[in-house]
């Protein structure tokens, strides 16, 4: 339901680094929607405190970032499906005096790589590599997307052997050891979920998993996506990208959610593609 004059927020530690303001400012300039959307930091022992205060100030929406995105799922009255699937909210409404738990990464990504990159999902045998909150937003909508063969890696195997369990398809989703990953063949999609290129141990992934009908995807940008896509240049990658995209198309899930309407995402998408590359500012 539209929200005009209503409150929203970003919600994480640390949150100064966030584009989400502008990105949801952006969106509510499509239909003159006056849109206050602030950064909010909460540690995590005043998140339920935290929460209370904002919607007492008139605050009907957030996107949840880390290290949230699980704890809030205690403070919410109701969790839609996707949220209960991804074990993980990045998005609270206030709804009938109480907060209501949604997960949009997953569909966010599923729509930049279809509706931006043109990428058929179909069929495509899948690696995802980690097994954390990212991994688990993002691995029921590649099922749902209808990708084929989906293998699970992550450094801790019990973590991965989680997502599959919660995931149901043991037809299609498999849990594999991290030291096999030269044995396990070529991918048509591979998705870096990791934590490699904030600060952490670098990946060392063999050129084997990919070739030229290989679309490789870190759901991070900026920095943190550079050493995962080098390795995809190597490897000899068809395409790959960076997790720009599904940042600014998760944004529109939320906004939909919210304002009941669906914003073009290809200007704010452009605008902040010329940022990350160097060619401009975010206003």
């Amino acid at each position: 339901m539209r929200q005009p004059h209503a409150r929203f927020a970003v919600l994480g530690q640390p949150v100064d680094h966030s584009l989400s303001p502008y990105i949801h400012k952006h969106f509510a300039r499509q239909w003159s929607i006056d849109l206050d959307y602030i950064r909010l930091e909460l540690a995590p022992e005043a998140l339920a405190q935290g929460l209370i205060r904002f919607a007492a100030d008139g605050g009907v929406g957030m996107n949840v970032t880390l290290p949230h995105k699980r704890a809030v799922m205690a403070l919410c009255s109701e969790l839609m499906p996707r949220a209960r699937r991804a074990q993980s909210v990045n998005t609270l409404s206030y709804i009938d005096g109480a907060w209501h738990g949604d997960n949009t990464d997953g569909i966010g990504l599923v729509n930049d790589l279809c509706m931006r990159h043109n990428i058929d999902l179909r069929g495509r045998r899948t690696l995802l590599l980690g097994a954390g909150g990212a991994a688990f937003g993002v691995a029921p909508a590649l099922l749902d997307a209808g990708i084929g063969e989906l293998l699970v890696c992550n450094r801790t195997t019990e973590r991965a052997d989680d997502l599959v369990n919660v995931l149901q398809e043991p037809a299609r989703a498999h849990a594999r050891y991290w030291q096999d990953l030269s044995e396990l063949g070529h991918f048509d999609l591979i998705i870096n979920a990791t934590s490699a290129g904030r600060g952490m141990q670098p990946l060392q992934l063999p050129f084997r998993l990919a070739g030229a009908s290989t679309v490789a995807v870190d759901l991070s940008y900026g920095m943190a996506a550079i050493d995962f896509l080098a390795w995809a240049q190597a490897a000899g990658c068809g395409e790959a990208f960076d997790g720009l995209g599904m940042l600014v198309e998760q944004a529109a899930e939320s906004f939909r959610i919210w304002q009941g309407l669906r914003p073009d995402t290809d200007g704010v998408y452009a605008e902040l593609r010329r940022l990350a590359d160097g060619e401009g500012a975010a206003e």
